[in-house]
C-alpha cells in the first residue's frame, strides 16, 4: 500500500537545529512541513533557504499546540494518508519516520488511530537519562490518563508520532500550549481511538531546554497539566450528559452516559 506521508516539524527559535534536522528528515520523508510558531531568532530566514518545504509561519506566538493544530489541518486539506510529527530539538530519530508511519496500517483487524513514540517502552543502547522531575511528571500524568481510561501509555508526552489523518478530524484542539498532548490523549480515549506505542530511543540534547516563563519550575508546569486535564474532563462529562438528555426514554442509552 502506497501511503501519502506528510512530516510536520512545530519550530520556534531553532535556528541551531532546524537546518541539520530538516536536512536529516529529507532522507527519510518526501513531503516535510514546517510550522513555524513566530520565531523571533533567524529561524524564519533559514527556512527560506531550504528548498522542497512547506512553510506555514504563525506572524505570533502562539505555541507548540499551535503548531500541532496547525499540522493536522494542513495534512486534513492536503489529504494525506499519515502525518508524522517530529520535534525539531535533535532528540528524536528521523530514520523512524518510515517504520513508524507504516505501523499506523500495519495494525491487525484495522488501522491505528495514532502511533505514539515512546521512549521508556524500550530501553536501547546509549540512552540518556531524563531530568528527574520532567520524568516525574510523565511518570504522574501517564498513570492518571491510564486510571482514567484504562489506557497501557509508558510516555504521555512524546512528541514522535503519527496520526491516521482520517481520525485528525474528530479532535477538537483548544489548548496551544504543552499540554496540547493531554487534551488529545482525553479526547483519543473518549471517541475509542486505537492507540499503539513505538519504541523510540530516549534522547535529552539539552536538558535545561526552557518551556518558557513560569512553567520552568516543575510544580506550576504540573498544576497547569492539571488544569487542562481537569478542564477537558469537565468537557467531556458535560457532551455526555447532553448526550444522555437527548437520548429518547425508550432507546437503550450509551454506556458512557452511565455513571459509576
Amino acid at each position: 500500500m502506497s501511503l501519502r506521508v506528510l512530516t510536520a516539524l512545530p519550530v520556534f527559535n531553532e535556528e541551531r537545529h532546524v537546518v541539520d534536522v530538516i536536512a536529516e528528515v529529507k532522507k527519510y520523508s518526501d513531503e516535510i512541513l514546517v510550522v513555524d510558531d513566530g520565531s523571533s531568532d533567524g529561524t524564519a530566514e533559514l527556512l527560506k533557504t531550504i528548498p522542497g518545504i512547506h512553510i506555514v509561519r504563525h506572524e505570533q506566538n502562539q505555541g507548540y499546540g499551535a503548531g500541532l493544530r496547525t499540522a493536522f489541518t494542513y495534512a486534513l486539506a492536503g489529504q494525506y494518508d499519515v502525518l508524522v510529527t517530529i520535534d525539531c530539538d535533535g532528540q528524536h530519530q528521523p530514520a523512524l519516520i518510515p517504520e513508524m508511519a507504516a505501523a499506523v496500517y500495519d495494525c491487525p483487524d484495522h488501522p491505528a488511530d495514532i502511533i505514539s513514540g515512546s521512549r521508556y517502552l524500550k530501553v536501547f543502547p546509549g540512552a540518556s537519562e531524563p531530568p528527574i522531575e520532567r520524568r516525574r511528571i510523565n511518570l504522574q500524568i501517564t498513570e492518571w490518563l491510564n486510571h482514567q481510561f484504562s489506557l497501557n501509555l509508558t510516555d504521555a508526552f512524546c512528541g514522535f508520532k503519527a496520526y491516521r489523518v482520517d481520525c485528525l478530524a474528530r479532535l477538537r484542539i483548544t489548548e496551544l500550549g504543552y499540554a496540547m498532548p493531554l487534551q488529545l490523549w482525553v479526547q483519543a480515549a473518549a471517541q475509542k481511538m486505537k492507540i499503539v506505542e513505538f519504541p523510540v530511543p530516549l534522547i535529552y540534547l539539552e536538558e535545561e531546554r526552557s518551556f518558557g516563563g513560569s512553567l520552568d519550575i516543575a510544580a506550576k508546569r504540573l498544576a497547569y497539566y492539571q488544569e487542562v486535564l481537569d478542564r477537558e474532563m469537565s468537557s467531556l462529562q458535560l457532551a455526555q450528559t447532553k448526550k444522555c438528555e437527548s437520548t429518547p426514554a425508550s432507546g437503550h442509552r450509551p454506556l458512557a452516559c452511565c455513571p459509576n
